[in-house]
This record gives structure tokens, sequence and C-alpha cells, in this order.
């Protein structure tokens, strides 16, 4: 099917390309006359604006670059659903952006896409850390970081208070007297693990003990079960916190293997919630996060700055539930 040019719709309206392209762009410096012949031309010829041309004419592309690991593709589903919802109120288009772990850098991707003319930029990722942000506000563009508490001149963040939701448990499980509780560190979300271990020593803290519970996964290792499998070999804990379902999971396979019963010896929680922790025998207990409220929020947060709209949080934390269910007793 041919494609109908901006140059057919100015033969046929008998007008100049100009006047075509101010018609596209909504310039009120077109007479209603001239306006309503440019608009009955495009009709009948079903001329469809390129969407790159209008945003080169207006110094915009209604075009949102949006960043995520590779690592997070399971999780981030639902995250990029609620960004796409409100991308389409708004009439904004959102190109992908991909960053492999230990490859690609978070600031030079940044930098691609922002060089290739974006009105805007979502990233999702904990490692754009305060020694980011800097250099972030240097473009002078929009940027909405998801799940990590950062912000600046032209940056916003949406997150969940991972350290909070971390200190309220543990101190659930400390008031009923279960006081050895470890956390697995998560390479592949440095700044999450760091917010749980925060929350776990701020827990400890206010009842008058120290936290010694993390547990380090030497670099050599390449998986958290083969680590965790030699680890409960001559390690038992009263509770485990993992970040992420394949370590949850990877914990009760562990334990299984090294004859340990959860929950009756060890507890598990996962932090994230996803489908899976539903799906494994037993059920994993986690944090109900509210995924597509971070992609929604993020993308109306986006088009606030864009529209030069006031936002009064620049910092914007959602809410989390806990989801007790057959890892951890109910106390």
């Amino acid at each position: 099917m041919k494609r109908i040019t901006i140059y057919e719709v100015a033969k046929e309206a008998n007008v100049s390309l100009a006047t075509v392209s101010r018609v596209i762009n909504g310039s009120n410096v077109v007479k209603e006359p001239t306006r309503l012949k440019v608009e009955a031309a495009i009709k009948k010829l079903g001329y469809k604006p390129n969407a790159i041309a209008q945003g080169l004419a207006l110094q915009k592309t209604t075009t949102i670059g949006l960043i995520i690991p590779e690592a997070s593709f399971t999780y981030t589903g639902q995250v990029i659903n609620g960004l796409l919802d409100v991308a389409k109120i708004y009439n904004y288009n959102i190109i992908l952006h991909t960053i492999t772990e230990g490859i690609t850098d978070v600031e030079k991707i940044i930098d691609v896409v922002i060089k290739s003319r974006v009105d805007g930029v979502i990233v999702y990722s904990d490692k754009v850390m305060d020694d980011s942000l800097s250099l972030l506000n240097e473009y002078n563009i929009p940027i909405v970081v998801i799940a990590n508490k950062v912000s600046g001149d032209s940056v916003c963040s949406v997150y969940v208070d991972f350290e909070k939701a971390i200190c309220e448990i543990c101190s659930k499980y400390l008031a009923n007297g279960i006081t050895d509780i470890a956390v697995i560190e998560d390479r592949k979300n440095a700044n999450t693990t760091k917010q749980m271990v925060a929350g776990a020593k701020r827990a400890f803290k206010n009842n008058d003990m120290e936290f010694n519970g993390f547990v380090s996964i030497p670099k050599e290792e390449r998986s958290s079960y083969k680590f965790l499998k030699k680890y409960f070999k001559d390690h038992k804990h009263q509770l485990v916190i993992a970040n992420r379902d394949s370590q949850a999971m990877a914990t009760l396979n562990a334990a299984r293997e090294n004859g340990i019963n959860v929950p009756d010896d060890m507890e598990v929680i996962c932090v994230i919630d996803t489908k899976y922790n539903s799906m494994t025998r037993p059920m994993i207990s986690s944090f109900s996060i509210p995924s597509y409220d971070l992609g929604a929020v993020s993308m109306r947060v986006m088009t606030k700055m864009l529209q030069n709209e006031e936002v009064q949080e620049k910092e914007k934390c959602l809410n989390y539930l806990f989801t007790n269910r057959e890892t951890t007793k109910d106390y």
C-alpha cells in the first residue's frame, strides 16, 4: 500500500508544504478556510503524519526512552504494562533499551538514549545512585528513576522503601523471640541488598541488638543455589530473607537437600513477590509490590515534567503488603 506524503496533501489542497505542516502541528496562524481545506485533503487521501517529522517541527518527539535490565524481565512485566497504559493516554511512544549485567554501563546507555532524541528517559535500575545525579542533571531532560530513591533538578523517582519493609518484618520476628535472621546478598541488585541489610540493622538496633546475619555470596560463585547447598551443610537460621524469587527457591531447595524443613526448622521470605512464589511448594511468603503502579505513576510523573506541571513529590514512595504463605509461621 502506497504511503501518502505531505507533498501530495499540499498538492491536493493547493497550498504550500509549510501550510500543511502548520495545520498538522496545530499552529493558530493558519486561516480557518485554509485549515479546513487542508484537513479535507488529509481525510480524503488518508494521510498519516509522521510522528518523528512532527517532533522535529515541534522540537519534541513524543517518545520516551525506557531503560531496564535484562535480568528483570519477569518482574518488570507489570511495571511496563502500567507505564504503557499511561503513555497511551497521553499519546507518548515508548522505546525500550536493555542493560546487560556486567557489559552495559547505566550512565553510558542513558547518554545513548538521550542523544537519540527522546523527550524524556525512564530508568528501571537500582544502580542509579546519588553520585550519578550530577551527570544526569547535566542533560537537562526529564528523567524518572524506578526502584531507587533519588532526585535532582531534572530527576524524579518512584520506589518502594525496602529498608522500611525489612525493618518492620524483622521487628515482628524479634518481638516473637526469633533472633537468628539472615539476609542473602543479591549481586544483581546491590542497592536493594543494601536497603535490606540497613532495614535489618535498624530493627536489631531498636531492640538493643546487633545484626550479623548478612550472607555474602563469594564472587567466584555463579549460582546462589550451589553456594547455599554448601552453606546449609554447616549453617541454619531461624529466618532467611531473599530478594528475588529465584534466590528464595534456591534457598528452599538447598535447605530441603540438607534436611532442613521449611517452615518448621527455618522460615523463608522473598522480598519481591511474583507469580512463581505461589507455584512452588511450599508457597513462598513475600511482599506484594505494586509493580503496575510503579510503571503507571512513573509515566504520570514524566508527563507532568514534560508539561511543566508541578511535581509535588520528586521522590514518590509506594506502599507494599506482606503476604504470609507456607514458608512462614503465623505469629
